[in-house]
């Protein structure tokens, strides 16, 4: 049994696909450049913020895409405080969420967002305190970087070989790979069910119920 299960948050927990895109183009707008296609925004969630606009804006200067970083971290907080920001959670997660911890298992976060970003969206919920360890993109190199992982055993007290990593990105089968933990997909984020497989994943999940068999199974 896995004692340590680290979630991804957006793409795995949490579906923000609408507000992290409508945001991004608003950022974008504000200061000038061409909006990327949604398509291109999504395969880069999970990312950290500036690592995802080299891949956004190649062609934009450093201070071009500084300026969309803030604007985006600003329109993300005023849609936030106005109310208005949608996170759900998908279906069944609320319910794994539960039983995982009931049963036992130690819970984390790993993800792009910021602290703010990750302890709003986990308090809307009501589920922040399931989790003793939430590793974010302010302290941390982007995924597939291994160090948010690798930060979360050390707070857990548990070995590599005792976690698991769930994501819905190839950037987090990557990190888990790099840190030699065991991961596993979802079907229902970012990326394709065969990138997350070829990045390293021993399954991918279709639902939450699956993914529960699968991180209860063996290791």
């Amino acid at each position: 049994m896995s004692r340590l299960v680290v979630f991804d948050c957006d793409g795995t927990l949490v579906d923000g696909q609408a507000a992290i895109c409508e945001t991004m183009e608003q950022a974008f707008a504000r200061t000038g450049l061409v909006a990327p296609e949604r398509h291109h925004v999504r395969r880069m969630v999970g990312l950290s913020l500036p690592y995802a606009l080299r891949e956004l804006a190649p062609t934009a200067s450093d201070e071009e895409r500084h300026a969309v970083v803030e604007a985006y971290k600003s329109g993300f907080r005023d849609l936030r405080l106005s109310g208005a920001l949608r996170e759900p959670l998908f279906e069944g997660i609320s319910a794994l969420i539960d039983e995982l911890g009931d049963a036992g298992h130690l819970l984390a976060v790993a993800t792009g967002k910021s602290d703010r970003g990750l302890h709003a969206c986990l308090d809307t919920h009501g589920i922040r305190e399931r989790f003793v360890s939430l590793q974010t993109a302010d302290r941390h190199p982007s995924k597939p970087h291994p160090a948010m992982l690798e930060a979360a055993l050390v707070e857990a007290g548990v070995a590599p070989a005792e976690a698991v990593m769930i994501g819905d990105t190839s950037f987090d089968m990557e990190m888990a790979v790099a840190a030699g933990v065991r991961a596993i997909g979802v079907s229902w984020g970012y990326h394709e069910p065969h990138e997350l497989l070829d990045a390293g994943a021993s399954a991918v999940a279709e639902t939450a119920r699956q993914l529960g068999d699968l991180i209860r199974g063996p290791a």
